[in-house]
Parts: structure tokens; sequence; C-alpha cells
């Protein structure tokens, strides 16, 4: 029963993080977008900090501590034998999100400083690249097709 509980806990958390994954860089698009208004730039700066601060990164870490925790009651999952590499393959796609969202991060501080980092196009496609994710995780965690 625990499992089930952190296992929600999980899904809370993954919805969460994939929130603050989704909205950040179209705020980014937003800032490059309107780089010219001084009013509206400082806004935003607001928005994308307190956004991946005290949203995205709390709500990753407990979707990696429940992650970690739902393997650990249930390490036979990690053997290819037993589940298939559907794990493995979303694990991996995990470390891609994560690394995506360090991106974010750096995006934030180089947009604080210069205004014309990328331009508004760049964050627009950029802003897709979660969506994608999430569809596959989420294909291979209910589906398990491997």
């Amino acid at each position: 029963m625990e499992y089930l509980y952190i296992k929600a806990l999980h899904i809370i958390a993954l919805v969460c993080w994939m929130a603050m994954l989704f909205y950040l860089p179209r705020l980014f698009v937003y800032h490059a977008q309107h780089s010219d208004k001084a009013e509206f730039v400082e806004i935003v700066k607001i928005q994308e900090i307190k956004l991946y601060k005290y949203i995205g990164m709390p709500a990753m870490l407990v979707t990696f501590a429940t992650g970690i925790m739902m393997i650990a009651l249930n390490p036979s999952i990690l053997k290819v034998a037993d589940s298939g590499m559907w794990l493995h393959i979303k694990l991996t796609l995990v470390l891609i999100l994560f690394i995506y969202h360090v991106m974010c991060g750096y995006f934030i501080k180089k947009l604080k400083n210069t205004p014309h980092t990328q331009n508004h196009r760049f964050f627009r496609i950029f802003n897709e690249v979660p969506t994608i994710l999430l569809i596959i995780i989420v294909i291979l965690a209910v589906c398990k097709p491997l």
C-alpha cells in the first residue's frame, strides 16, 4: 500500500514539474519577443525565477525522490528480464528532461543579463521538447511496450 501512495505522490510531483517545464519556456518567448519593454521584462524575470526556484525545483526533487523510492521498494523492476527495457528507456528520457530543466536555469541567467540570447522563435521550438518527452514517458510507463 505504501508503494501506491509513493506512486501517487510521484505523479503529483511530475505534474507540477511538467507545468513548470511547459510554462517557463513560454515566459522565455515573451521575454525575447518584448525585450524592448523594460517594465514588462522585469515582471517576466520575476516570474521566471520564482517559477523555476519555488515550483520547478521542489517538484523535480520530489519526482526524483519518489521515483528512487519506488525502485528501492521494487528493485527487480530494473532487471531487463523481469520488466523489459521500458524503465531503462524511461529513465534515459527523464535524464534528458533533467538536462532540459538545467538548460531552463541557464536561460534564466542569460536572459537576466542579455535579453537577446535567443529569439522568440527559438524558444517556441524549445518549448515543444518537454511535451514530446512527456508523451513518450507516459506511453512507456502505462503501456510498457518493451
